[in-house]
């Protein structure tokens, strides 16, 4: 009878022979499911910590956003709604710049305008003839003394005609202009700096026709309700005269050129040296005229 070996089992039981190789198979399966599930166990576990890492980013990151201070997206907005005001309000003010400088340009120096020098004129002559022992309110001269053209009446008289006639361009400068200046006042289509400007002109104009008006009733009463009306047809007088003036010296003008084309070269300079002989001649009569007077002037002065 052979010896049967006895084998050892891990719970301490013990297996002859055969049983005995089986009993070791079963427990090395065992073993190894063993360690199979050890190791899925493992392995599942680490799966799940992952997961678990995966989610506590997630929500720290909602935790950042979540936990961002409301101040910095009100400061935002701020920032945002200064800029847009800054922009239109820039914007703005340069377009009322252009349209001032437009109005500047298009109107120049058009109301500054300035009382003319018969005005000081006037008030010098004034105080001759306060001098001279005028007084306001006379009645004028009659007779003899009326045709007196140095009497201090007459030339107070004149010169005040002449201070109203002098006074009619810038009157009438603001009589046209005074309508449209108030349409555009109106409608906003003109700056505030040419409106101010136009109303100082306005009133100062407006000043100076009272006081003409006034002058003229101290010098004779009731003159000033006639007195502008009067310095109106002068003014229109000397202006047709002027005018005509100026066409005659244009017509001289474009007369002596057609002339000038007509002659020859050889002419025009002998017409120069006739213009400039009878221009030394002229010369020479008067140093003669003056020698003259003063042989005259020595022998008066030897005779007395």
């Amino acid at each position: 009878m052979s010896a049967e070996e006895a084998t050892i089992n891990p719970d301490g039981t013990q297996t002859m022979g055969e049983d005995a190789g089986a009993a070791a198979d079963d427990a090395g399966a065992d073993a190894d499911a063993g360690a199979g599930g050890d190791a899925g166990e493992d392995a599942g576990g680490a799966g799940e910590e992952d997961f678990a890492e995966g989610m506590g980013g997630e929500g720290a990151a909602e935790d950042v956003v979540k936990g961002t201070d409301p101040a910095i997206f009100l400061f935002l907005g701020f920032v945002a709604i200064a800029a847009l005001w800054f922009f239109f309000w820039y914007k703005k003010k340069k377009e009322e710049e252009d349209s001032d400088s437009f109005f500047s340009q298009m109107d120049g120096e058009k109301f500054n305008l300035k009382l003319p020098e018969a005005v000081d004129e006037y008030y010098e002559v004034k105080k001759k003839c306060e001098a001279a022992g005028w007084k306001p309110g006379e009645p004028s001269p009659q007779g003899a003394q009326a045709q007196n053209a140095s009497g201090p009446h007459r030339m107070l008289a004149q010169a005040l005609m002449k201070r109203c006639i002098a006074d009619i361009p810038i009157v009438q400068h603001i009589q046209k202009e005074s309508g449209g200046m108030n349409k555009l006042y109106s409608q906003s289509m003109c700056s505030v700096k040419q409106w101010k400007a136009y109303q100082a002109a306005e009133n100062m104009v407006s000043a100076e026709v009272d006081e003409v008006r006034a002058e003229a009733d101290e010098i004779e009463p009731g003159w000033s309700q006639v007195i502008w009306r009067q310095a109106m047809q002068y003014h229109q007088m000397l202006k047709q005269r002027h005018e005509a003036e100026e066409k005659a010296r244009e017509a001289m003008a474009q007369q002596k050129k057609v002339e000038e084309k007509k002659l020859t070269p050889e002419e025009q300079a002998k017409r120069k040296e006739e213009a400039a002989e009878k221009a030394a001649k002229e010369l020479i009569q008067a140093e003669e005229r003056e020698k003259g007077g003063k042989k005259a002037g020595s022998a008066k002065k030897g005779s007395k």
